[in-house]
């Protein structure tokens, strides 16, 4: 019963799901908070404010606990309210490990949260697949700082092609960082 409801909706809804804290944050409004992972100061900052702005109103943010824009959004979020992060590895293992305080503060006030069982590596083909489950649990994705060849375009993608609105923070379009988004 208290699988989210959002994800049943999904053609590749996971079969179960494993997570740290509270798994019912995430029938509050979601909305999901990505980006680059090598964020610039000014992205990261924005990052951030969405994540404690949306948080403050009652929205759970969802990212994907990477660096940069994630966990960001993470930390902003956790100053006013609560936020879940999915990961591209079971809930025990921690990529990356940095954030092993971070993902153990979230789930204190929130929920971490994975389609892969204990013990699951990250390997590299997680991720893309985990993004289709930040835009599943939420009704809109902000892209913050996002290159060409983003893999947060995939998150993009994915919520566009499971009918969720997709936003887009503007940014110097002189620069590479934003091409993806704009």
């Amino acid at each position: 019963p208290a699988f989210p409801e959002a994800l049943r909706t999904l053609p590749d809804c996971p079969p179960a799901l494993w997570f740290r804290g509270e798994i019912g944050v995430l029938s509050a409004p979601v909305v999901a908070v990505v980006g680059s992972r090598a964020a610039t100061p000014v992205g990261q900052q924005i990052a951030w404010q969405l994540g404690a702005d949306l948080a403050a109103g009652g929205v759970t943010v969802v990212s994907g606990l990477a660096r940069g824009v994630d966990s960001a959004a993470h930390r902003g979020a956790l100053t006013h309210g609560r936020t879940a992060a999915v990961l591209g590895s079971g809930p025990d293992w921690i990529y990356p490990k940095a954030h092993e305080g971070l993902a153990d503060e979230i789930a204190a006030h929130g929920v971490v949260l994975s389609e892969y069982p204990p013990g699951t590596a990250p390997l590299p083909f997680h991720f893309p697949q985990r993004n289709r489950l930040i835009s599943g649990l939420s009704r809109a994705v902000v892209l913050v700082e996002a290159a060409e060849k983003s893999g947060s375009l995939i998150t993009a993608a994915c919520a566009l092609e499971q009918g969720r609105d997709v936003m887009v923070v503007p940014g110097n379009p002189l620069t590479g960082r934003n091409r993806g988004g704009h």
